[in-house]
């Protein structure tokens, strides 16, 4: 990010109300980590941080929003949220977001990712005078046939594979559909989607993703197991796409015409397989780290390309990454380092952020 977009972030969101749903997972902690050093009044509504250890505990992000333990899908418990702080600026992340997940128990996806999605906009319909709203979904809501090298953009057909997937495209059109409906001639409601690639960073210990399970097997002295180490992916630091979020719910709330649907990823450098990833990941911790092929013959499938265009964003905002795939990479496994080692993981993530800050 540019310096200038940088100091507009600053002003823009200090004092800002901004609801964050999602608040208690992984991105959502570090978004809260992110507003609190802009100087945002945020509002964070989600459901209890699942998983032991949690980030948002590590961080202590309790004693920097205003948390609503709720469902996305109680529709009357969020409209209450919204008619008590009203806020000016809305990042939607709450949701059910792992793939294998998705597998298991398909209708809690799609109620939690689809009628989540449907709540917050109706609240928007019916309380919001003047707000900034944006739907975080993810990359793999494209038609995926799977071609290599191909980046998809965003006009390209929505209609993921997997529940998850299908899910978060259900979410964006949506989104799309209030939009139209309801929110069409009103230059006070500006609505975007931002479809980012895959995170990775400090204090992620979710199941089923592949640096969690690096560090995880790692810190017990295992070889890490890698499921895919062929699946091509677009890796990017959880940073990068926090602010770009913030970016994006600034600028077009400074200029509706700015509002669309954007794609958040990596330069293409940075889309690597799994495997090269886990090369990375030992490469980056040292000694004591290694990784061994557990391909699985009837996993449930899951994209085997995917890569994203995302020179819109960087046209429309002048946008640019700054962390790419070593970088990345090393940043997130200091700060598993530091945390093991029993360090104040609140100011060690603060500091990361002041570097990403620049």
């Amino acid at each position: 990010m540019n310096a200038e977009n940088l100091k507009a972030i600053k002003e823009f969101y200090s004092g800002k109300r901004v609801l964050v749903t999602g608040h208690t997972g992984f991105k959502g902690s570090w978004m809260c980590a992110v507003l609190r050093h802009l100087g945002a009044n945020v509002y964070g509504y989600a459901l209890e941080p699942m998983g032991d250890p949690k980030l948002y505990d590590i961080l202590g992000t309790c004693h920097d929003v205003k948390s609503e333990i709720g469902d996305i899908r109680d529709l009357d418990k969020l409209k209450k949220v919204f008619e008590s702080f009203s806020p000016e600026v809305v990042i939607h992340m709450a949701a059910q977001p792992i793939v294998r997940e998705s597998y298991k128990d398909p209708v809690n996806t799609y109620s939690t990712n689809v009628m989540g999605t449907v709540n917050i906009l109706e609240c928007m319909r019916l309380f919001s005078e003047k707000v900034s709203f944006l739907n975080v979904t993810t990359d793999k809501v494209y038609e995926n046939s799977e071609r290599p090298d191909h980046a998809f953009c965003e006009d390209e057909k929505l209609d993921g594979y997997d529940p998850y997937s299908n899910s978060k495209s259900c979410s964006e059109l949506v989104t799309h559909s209030y939009e139209k409906s309801f929110f069409k001639d009103n230059k006070n409601i500006q609505i975007s989607t931002a479809r980012a690639g895959n995170v990775i960073g400090g204090g992620d210990f979710a199941a089923d993703r592949i640096i969690p399970d690096c560090v995880r097997a790692t810190i017990k002295g295992e070889s890490i197991a890698v499921r895919n180490p062929v699946s091509t992916r677009p890796y990017q630091h959880v940073l990068e796409p926090v602010f770009a979020y913030l970016l994006i719910a600034m600028k077009q709330a400074e200029n509706p015409e700015l509002a669309g649907s954007f794609n958040v990823g990596p330069d293409p450098e940075s889309c690597v397989t799994t495997g090269d990833l886990a090369d990375k990941f030992v490469n980056s911790w040292g000694e004591g780290a290694s990784w061994k092929d557990l391909s699985e013959m009837n996993a449930p499938h899951e994209a085997g390309f995917l890569q994203l265009d995302s020179s819109k964003l960087k046209s429309t905002f002048d946008w640019e990454p700054k962390w790419h795939i070593s970088e990345a990479i090393d940043r997130t496994v200091i700060w598993y380092k530091v945390w093991d080692s029993g360090e104040d993981m609140r100011e060690f993530t603060d500091d990361q952020i002041r570097e990403w800050m620049g």
